[in-house]
C-alpha cells in the first residue's frame, strides 16, 4: 500500500502536537548457534554474535527517525531464552553471561536487551531452575539487561511451584536493588509471545527468524485527541473513531519498520499495536478512558471503556498491516502513565480493579508498587490470579510488580524516565500461603483442549 504524502504531514502534526512515537523498534536475534559446553565459550560466542548482527542497529534507527521527523524512544535488543542456550550450565555462568549481555548492550548503543528468560509453564530443566536462582544478582549487578519468565500457557496449565520461586526471587531483587528498581525489569507471564518487542518482556522465539525487526507504537495521545474532537458521539461511532485513529498509527509504525528492515537487510517481523503510555501528561491510556466519560479511572464502567478500546486499537491496526503481532493492546501499567497514577491516589483504582481491568487488555498488572513487608506468598498468590485469567481466557498476562522496602501505602517510589512514579498499593491482608505453597500444577482448563 503507497503512502500519500498528506499522511506523512498528518503523522508529523501527531508527533510534534499529540506526543506520538515509535516506542520501540527491537531487534530479534537468534543465539541458538552460540551454545557450547564451555562456559568462556558460550560467552565469547554470545559476544561476538551480537557485535556483529546488531552492529549498525542504533545508527540505523536514528537515521530513519531523523528523516521522517518521527521519534523513537527506544531502541532494544531481543535474544533466544538464555535458559535454552545455557542449559546445563551453572547458575554462577549465567550470571556472567548477563555481564556479557550487559556489556554488548552498552557497546551497541540500545536501551534495553530482553531474553534473559525461561519458559517453565510445565516444568523445569537444570538451565531453567539455574536462570531463576541467578536472576536477583545477574539483574541487580547489569543496567540494561531485562529478564522474563513464563509460568503458565492455556495448553500446559499454571506452575505453582515456579510461582513461589519467582515470587522470592522478586522479593531478593527488590531488596538488592534501590527502590525495588530491578523489579521493572523483571516480568512473570501467563501465555508469552515469542515476537513481543516491549520490555521487561521480549525475548527472541524459538520459532523466529535469525534475525528480525519488530516495532511496538505508542499514541495514546493520539487517541485522546481524537476522542476529545468527537464530542458527545455514541460509543459506536466512538469506536470507529478510535478505529480509525490506530489505523493511521499503526501505518506509521510500518514504515519505519520495514524501512529499519530494509536498510539493515533483517527481515520485517510484526506491528505491535499497544498503545503505550508515558508519565508524560497528555500521553495517558487513562486520560482516554475519562474523556471517553469516565468521572475518574477505576469507576465503575472501567472495564467496559477499556475492552472498547483495546478491541478498536485491534481493529483500526490490522486493516493498516498484514504482520500483527506481539502483545498488541492497551498497556495500563501504573508509574507509567499520570492518570493511572492520579486515580491510584485518588483511590479509585485497587490491585483488584486493575486485575479485572487485565482481564479485556494488554497485558495484566504492570509496574505496580506494594508495600515492601508483603510476603512472597501473596506475590506468588498475585502472580497465580493474574496467570489465571490469561490460561482461562486463552491470552498474554504478566505481572511486574515491585515489593519496595521500607515504604508503605501512601509512600511512592521515583524511579524517572519512562519508568515514572509508582505509588504504593494496598495489599489484602489475608494469606495465600496454605495454598500456594501445596505446589505443583494447576491442570490445563477445557478451553485448552482445542485440538
Amino acid at each position: 500500500m503507497p503512502y500519500d504524502p498528506n499522511e506523512i504531514i498528518e503523522t508529523i502534526h501527531m508527533t510534534e502536537v499529540e506526543h506520538l512515537d515509535i516506542r520501540t523498534v527491537t531487534l530479534g536475534v537468534s543465539l541458538r548457534d552460540c551454545a557450547h559446553p564451555e562456559a568462556s565459550k558460550l560467552a565469547s560466542n554470545i559476544r561476538e554474535k551480537l557485535l556483529r548482527v546488531a552492529e549498525n542497529h542504533v545508527k540505523t534507527v536514528e537515521t530513519v527517525s531523523n528523516e521522517f521527523g518521527i521519534p523513537i524512544a527506544n531502541k532494544r535488543l531481543a535474544v533466544s531464552p538464555i535458559a535454552i542456550i545455557a542449559d546445563g550450565h551453572s547458575r554462577e555462568t549465567f550470571i556472567e553471561i548477563a555481564k556479557t549481555l550487559d556489556e554488548c548492550a552498552a557497546e551497541l548503543g540500545v536501551d534495553y536487551l530482553a531474553g534473559y528468560s525461561a519458559l517453565v509453564q510445565k516444568g523445569m530443566t537444570s538451565g531453567d531452575i539455574a536462570l531463576i536462582d541467578s536472576i536477583a544478582d545477574a539483574l541487580s549487578t547489569t543496567q540494561r539487561v531485562c529478564a522474563s519468565v513464563n509460568i503458565a500457557s492455556t495448553k500446559a496449565g499454571i506452575n505453582m511451584d515456579a510461582i513461589t520461586k519467582m515470587s522470592h526471587v522478586i522479593k531478593d531483587l527488590a531488596e538488592k536493588t534501590p527502590d525495588a528498581i530491578g523489579c521493572c525489569k523483571l516480568v512473570v507471564f501467563a501465555n508469552c509471545v515469542e515476537d513481543n518487542p516491549f520490555i521487561a518482556g521480549a525475548f527472541h522465539g524459538m520459532s523466529e527468524p535469525e534475525t528480525v525487526i519488530n516495532v511496538g507504537i505508542s499514541g495514546p495521545g493520539v487517541v485522546l485527541s481524537a476522542v476529545k474532537q468527537a464530542g458527545q458521539v455514541d460509543l459506536g461511532v466512538l469506536a470507529e473513531v478510535i478505529k480509525r485513529t490506530a489505523f493511521k498509527v499503526t501505518r506509521m509504525g510500518e514504515m519505519v519498520g520495514r524501512k529499519v528492515s530494509e536498510r539493515l537487510g533483517v527481515p520485517f517481523g510484526i506491528i505491535d499495536l499497544s498503545l503505550a503510555p508515558t508519565p508524560a501528561e497528555g500521553d495517558s491510556v487513562a486520560d482516554i478512558l475519562e474523556a471517553m466519560g469516565l468521572e475518574r479511572c477505576g469507576c465503575p464502567g472501567t472495564t467496559a471503556a477499556l475492552m472498547m478500546l483495546n478491541d478498536a486499537v485491534k481493529k483500526g491496526g490490522l486493516m493498516a498491516s498484514s504482520y500483527v503481532g506481539g502483545l498488541s493492546g492497551a498497556f495500563i501499567p501504573v508509574s507509567e502513565d499520570a492518570g493511572m497514577i492520579r486515580a491510584v491516589e485518588a483511590g479509585a483504582i485497587s490491585l483488584e480493579k486493575l486485575e479485572a481491568m487485565s482481564s479485556v487488555c494488554s497485558v495484566g498488572l504492570d509496574m505496580v508498587a506494594i508495600p515492601g513487608d508483603t510476603p512472597a506468598e501473596t506475590i506468588a498468590g498475585i502472580i497465580a490470579d493474574e496467570a489465571a485469567i490469561g490460561v482461562v481466557n486463552n491470552k498474554t498476562t504478566a505481572v511486574r510488580i515491585m515489593p519496595v522496602p521500607g515504604k508503605m501505602v501512601g509512600q511512592s517510589a521515583e524511579y524517572g524516565g519512562l519508568l515514572g512514579t509508582a505509588p504504593i498499593m494496598a495489599v489484602s491482608k489475608f494469606s495465600s500461603q496454605r495454598f500456594v505453597l501445596r505446589g505443583g500444577r494447576i491442570p490445563a482448563p477445557l478451553t485448552g483442549l482445542n485440538n
